[in-house]
């Protein structure tokens, strides 16, 4: 890119202004064309605790509230408006992009949104880089872009799905981990409703090991619930 020397002059001043200074102007060169955009534009000051710096006029109206008030809420904005269920999967990925520190590295992820307890959730997908870097390279803003889901559309329902089996993979891990490679054999033929005798006939064992591989898993998993076990199975990719 070939640059005049008075855009040159431009970029030396800018470099030169207090963070502070620079921070709004960035913001006010994003404001431009947030309207434009199909989508609702958020940034995060990552040293404020990640809370709100910026969101587009859009955004506001949906959630109900004025730009200024969610950036008052700080931290709370985070639980204020959406579903927590989803927040150990931002939370992973909000780190992993602190960690490369690159303005080549964008992270994806689905958010379910509400105003209050009187909506419904609202599916997002939202993807964020890092905007801007303090004087010491650490990062000080993210930017994100959240779409819109069709509630109708057919992904909705399989974004739901999955986040809902990764929940249940974080959370029961540690059971699931206490199988032997053996019983998960065994679960992947529960899971797929075969009896005792075909799994003895599939693995060629015995029925009698089988029911003791059965009760085994049972008890190492705390469930005796079929479709529990089926999560299981499915959770962590038996199935």
């Amino acid at each position: 890119m070939t640059y005049s020397k008075s855009s040159e002059n431009n970029l030396n001043e800018t470099e030169t202004l207090p963070l502070e200074e620079r921070m709004k102007r960035k913001i006010a060169e994003i404001d431009m064309i947030s309207a434009q955009l199909p989508a609702v534009v958020i940034i995060h000051n990552i040293q404020q605790g990640f809370s709100v710096e910026y969101m587009s006029e859009r955004g506001a109206e949906l959630l109900g509230f004025t730009v200024e008030d969610i950036r008052n809420l700080g931290e709370e904005y985070h639980t204020k408006f959406f579903n927590p269920e989803d927040a150990p999967d931002y939370i992973a990925k909000a780190k992993m992009l602190l960690e490369q520190n690159s303005s080549d590295y964008i992270i994806s992820l689905f958010q379910q949104v509400r105003g209050s307890e009187q909506h419904p959730w609202k599916w997002y997908l939202t993807t964020v880089k890092i905007l801007m870097w303090d004087d010491e390279g650490k990062p000080l803003l993210t930017i994100g872009l959240a779409f819109p889901i069709d509630p109708l559309h057919h992904v909705t329902s399989k974004v739901s799905r999955l986040l809902e089996e990764n929940n249940f993979l974080r959370l029961n891990y540690s059971r699931f981990s206490k199988l032997s490679g053996r019983e998960q054999e065994i679960l992947r033929y529960i899971a797929l409703g075969k009896s005792a005798a075909e799994c003895a006939d599939e693995l060629c064992i015995s029925a009698t090991t089988v029911e003791t591989h059965r009760r085994n898993i049972k008890k190492k998993l705390n469930t005796s619930s079929f479709f529990e076990l089926t999560q299981y199975a499915r959770a962590f990719d038996l199935i």
